[in-house]
């Protein structure tokens, strides 16, 4: 009796290797638990996503560190930047600019890896817009407006009127749920990230992200 030789070229494990990678993107209103999720995801090894890390021409505090928490830039060097295209999103917040590098996102897709962004909804428009083939998106959404209260509560670290205008602005964010492929309530939090590797499983294993080495598959076998 032969014995096994070993994958196939062409069998599961090339075409997992052999696909494009994605841009898993969670959105939420402060408190909802994206932060809490995308810790969660990063921690977990095994999953192998790539934090997007935003660059920003807003000064580095003695907590930060270059190219962890942000990339820090000049002013200037941030709008050359935006005139060629190097971003894959921007927005102004508070003077100050943010966004998102489309180079490392490029060479991390296209190794077959995945990336995880964690921006709001207009981050999220414009990255769809910039490569809408590659992004995922997900939306999360707390239990109830009294429940997201009491998180942003628990935190101690906003006044009342600072925490009043986060949850007029969570009203604000979560009227554009329909923009997202999917949306989650967070009301158990190890249940959400059970959700969301769900959908990570899922779309990994589209054919349009591995089309070729699918297709080279199937010639296979059918020559069988």
């Amino acid at each position: 009796m032969s014995q096994p030789t070993g994958p196939s070229p062409t069998g599961p494990s090339a075409i997992e290797n052999a696909r494009r990678g994605l841009m898993l993107i969670l959105s939420s209103p402060s408190g909802a638990g994206k932060t809490t999720l995308t810790r969660m995801l990063l921690q977990d090894k095994g999953i192998d996503l790539t934090l997007s890390v935003s660059a920003t021409t807003r000064a580095r505090r003695s907590s930060e560190v270059d190219g962890i928490h942000y990339h820090f830039i000049a002013t200037a060097e941030f709008e050359r930047r935006r005139i060629a295209g190097d971003f894959l999103e921007y927005a102004k917040v508070h003077d100050n600019f943010y966004g998102t590098p489309r180079g490392l996102s490029d060479r991390v897709l296209s190794q077959g890896r995945d990336m995880l962004f964690d921006i709001d909804y207009q981050g999220t428009l414009q990255v769809r817009e910039n490569a809408p083939e590659d992004v995922v998106t997900i939306f999360i959404l707390p239990p109830s407006m009294r429940e997201l209260r009491h998180r942003l509560e628990r935190r101690a670290e906003d006044p009342p009127e600072v925490i009043d205008r986060r949850l007029e602005n969570a009203r604000n964010e979560i009227q554009r749920w329909t923009t997202y492929d999917y949306v989650i309530v967070n009301d158990d939090l190890q249940r959400s990230y059970e959700q969301v590797l769900a959908i990570l499983v899922a779309e990994r294993l589209k054919r349009a992200r591995a089309q070729n080495a699918i297709g080279s598959f199937v010639r296979g076998l059918l020559a069988e």
